[in-house]
């Protein structure tokens, strides 16, 4: 039996009817169309599905959509405001902190919640920020590079 849930999402308040199993990944991409949130283990490994859910970084294949009702919800489309890109996303740019992109919507999402809790992080502790972050890709340095870059350009 279907339930109703409303999320706050990238501050559009949204309402549907949801089997209580969904899990907030798929109510962000099948239910909402916002397939920036990947899904990549669907088991919390990979961390590519990570969203800000009111404001802390958490998996969205690991919080069933009921439990995020009346929550507010950032994905990485949210990020962006009037067509200017988040510092943290013009970063990853500017570092080449990418590249084929599949991690780079949850990596951008821990880092996001990473500088709110600690502007100006160590390479370790960004390291260690990003332990719950796999990228199959690179060798993490332009990740890291990115990072600092945008905790810099905040100062």
């Amino acid at each position: 039996m279907k339930q109703s849930v409303t999320i706050t999402v990238n501050g559009v308040t949204q309402t549907h009817k949801v089997e209580p199993r969904t899990l907030l990944a798929h109510y962000l991409r099948d239910t909402l169309g916002l397939t920036g949130t990947t899904i990549g283990c669907d088991t919390s490994q990979c961390g590519s599905c990570t969203v800000l859910l009111d404001g802390a970084a958490v998996k969205s294949c690991t919080v069933l959509a009921l439990q995020a009702d009346g929550s507010r919800v950032t994905t990485i489309e949210g990020l962006a405001k009037d067509g200017k890109l988040h510092a943290m996303q013009e970063a990853f740019w500017a570092e080449h902190g990418l590249q084929c992109g599949f991690c780079t919507p949850g990596m951008i999402m821990t880092a996001v919640d990473m500088l709110n809790g600690n502007p100006h992080p160590t390479e370790e502790q960004i390291r260690h920020g990003l332990e719950g972050n796999m990228c199959r890709c690179t060798g993490y340095q332009n990740i890291v590079k990115a990072i600092q870059h945008a905790a810099e350009s905040s100062r």
